[in-house]
């Protein structure tokens, strides 16, 4: 198969499918091996990028999407209905920077950072499909080990965690208050 029918094999699964599709699926999709798949991939996003077009691909964990590009927002939402934002608390914020960047983490260890209980704020996260159960430690009780999804990727428009910011980078300027689960402050996701 030419370079041409590939990428659009591929630009027709990834619209059609409307979600993220592994490399091996779409690599077994197309018949053609992993490396000539990313290859065209990246032919395809750059060709998208250069001609500034409405839509992208993007990469999240070790998948690919077809998405609208984010400046042309404006203009989408005038035909569909935006995606409800989902409001996170300050203490669920807390909460998920804990696990992307202690992960794999357990209930007991994000407690232990916080101070404070934190089960509202893990079961909102495991609710909106930002953190998972990624398996079960081997210790007394087995608990469970927690860490991010390809969800948190897309919301957090990063393709891995490796392009998440240096936790050195963070400064603190004001104490955090840990005090309450229920705090008031609200972040849209």
């Amino acid at each position: 198969m030419n370079i041409k029918r590939i990428e659009s094999v591929i630009e027709a699964v990834l619209f059609a499918s409307g979600d993220a599709i592994s490399i091996d699926k779409l690599s077994e999709i197309v018949e053609v091996d992993k490396a000539t798949l990313q290859s065209v991939v990246k032919r395809l996003t750059d060709k998208y990028d250069y001609e500034q077009r409405g839509i992208k691909i993007i990469q999240v964990g070790d998948k690919y999407q077809m998405a609208t590009r984010g400046e042309y927002a404006k203009y989408v939402q005038k035909i569909v209905q935006p995606r409800k934002r989902n409001p996170l608390s300050k203490a669920t914020i807390e909460v998920l920077a804990i696990v992307a960047y202690k992960q794999p983490v357990t209930r007991s260890t994000i407690e232990n950072i916080r101070g404070v209980n934190s089960d509202n704020s893990v079961n909102r996260l495991l609710e909106l499909g930002l953190i998972e159960e990624k398996g079960k430690l081997d210790a007394p009780g087995r608990p469970a080990l927690f860490g991010t999804t390809d969800e948190f990727l897309r919301s957090f428009a990063v393709s891995s965690l490796s392009e998440l910011p240096s936790i050195d980078e963070f400064v603190i300027e004001e104490p955090i208050d840990t005090e309450s689960e229920g705090s008031q402050q609200i972040i849209d996701l």
